[in-house]
């Protein structure tokens, strides 16, 4: 079987869905599983609608309102007639939601969470189910609940492998076009509960793993991997190669590719993951599998923006020690804050971070009772896989280098625009 990603880009509107289908028709969809995320932004509006949930926002209602009249535009423009079955299903699954908004008396973010945004997935596939029907292609929508099961960690849940491996296995249809949720799994309670971080990902890894798949696509709005971002970067190439080892390097410095959590079921199998265009399905785009590291060679660039470069030092000019670095990461976990880059001497410690939740304030308090504390406000960190020269004199150019870090295959500059 091949296993196909679709992500939320793919399916935000009635072209998109249609496009869907002409895709299918090109590269084919027998023993295909069709992994599919919810449609545009929708689980940024489930957000919303959590977050008035929570809050007793008397925009509830609105909300929820808001999302259904988005899919009921899609289904007007997907189907001839208000009579088609899809408009039952796709109100059953809203009073559903509405139903669970009404009656739930767990007062658990986490749960609470995992329960709404999967309507986003349950909803997207179950238009694109029908239109496949609709169109001539026959499908079995499957409830990726049932398959993939997992432990009640809600919104970052462990898959129980050797349940899932059983479920699916045994249970997945051969000879059609199967399609299911990304993101999705369920707990011994049959609670729903997300796998987190790249979760649609992850689910078409899964699925991969426990039928032996041939091949994942995970389909974008892109050509394939590029050596760098072309919002950042003028002359960024497509890579037509990227060895499993080296996307999870790339994925461990922040470049979006494909998740580590993706890339290790496949890499115990040696299935091959490939990243295409959805625009232009028949382009080879980028095949991550086993073999060369990159090809071509280029160096990659990855870009993370708004970060903080802070140095501690000792007060008494005594060495920071292993001990002295325990106490500091264990701060840094406890107030959330990502740690992207170290280095150390005798006396003094940097790190280039990131602050996603703003703790920083309240972390640089405690530090300074301690430290001698300096820090820089909204740096940029590069990191140049595979570098060269000349790759770096294009990220230092016009800028302030705060601090620079090398290896055997790895250089990070932290960097200031220059006012």
């Amino acid at each position: 079987m091949r296993v196909f990603k679709f992500g939320g880009a793919s399916v935000k509107d009635a072209d998109g869905i249609k496009n869907v289908y002409d895709v299918l028709q090109k590269v084919g969809y027998e023993d295909v599983i069709l992994v599919v995320s919810a449609m545009g932004k929708t689980t940024n509006a489930l957000e919303v609608v959590i977050k008035n949930y929570f809050e007793k926002s008397t925009e509830l209602n609105s909300s929820v309102q808001e999302i259904k009249k988005y899919h009921n535009q899609i289904l007007l423009d997907l189907f001839e007639e208000e009579k088609h079955e899809v408009f039952a299903a796709v109100n059953a699954q809203f009073a559903e939601l509405e139903y669970f908004l009404a009656h739930n008396k767990s007062p658990n973010y986490n749960f609470v969470y995992d329960q709404v945004v999967s309507f986003g997935e349950l909803i997207s596939t179950n238009i694109l189910s029908h239109f496949m029907n609709f169109m001539g292609i026959q499908t079995s929508w499957l409830d990726v609940r049932n398959f993939i099961k997992t432990n009640a960690n809600y919104r970052d849940a462990e898959v129980d492998w050797e349940t899932t491996q059983q479920l699916i296995s045994k249970n997945v249809p051969r000879k059609q076009l199967n399609i299911t949720q990304g993101f999705l799994g369920a707990d011994e309670n049959n609670f729903t509960t997300t796998l987190g971080r790249e979760g649609s990902d992850y689910t078409a890894g899964i699925f991969a793993y426990c039928l032996n798949a041939e091949s994942v696509t995970i389909w974008k709005d892109v050509p394939g991997v590029m050596n760098a971002d072309p919002r950042y970067f003028e002359n960024a190439s497509l890579l037509n190669q990227i060895s499993y080892r080296e996307a999870i390097e790339l994925a461990f410095y922040g470049a979006t590719v494909i998740h580590p959590k993706t890339l290790q079921p496949l890499q115990k199998k040696e299935i091959p993951l490939y990243v295409k265009s959805f625009v232009n399905p028949l382009l080879k785009g980028t095949c991550v599998s086993k073999g060369v590291d990159l090809e071509p060679q280029y160096p990659c660039f990855i870009v993370k923006r708004e970060q903080l470069l802070i140095s501690l030092s000792s007060i008494d000019f005594s060495f920071i020690m292993e001990e002295n670095i325990s106490e500091i990461f264990g701060l840094f976990h406890e107030f959330k804050i990502k740690v992207n880059l170290i280095q150390n001497s005798a006396i003094s410690f940097s790190v280039c971070v990131e602050d996603k939740f703003g703790n920083f304030p309240e972390l640089n308090a405690i530090l300074s009772k301690k430290f001698k504390v300096e820090y820089s406000e909204n740096v940029t960190l590069y990191t140049i896989r595979h570098f060269t020269e000349e790759a770096a004199h294009t990220v230092e150019a016009n800028k302030e280098v705060l601090l620079k870090q090398v290896s055997r295959e790895t250089m990070q500059i932290v960097t200031k625009e220059l006012s």
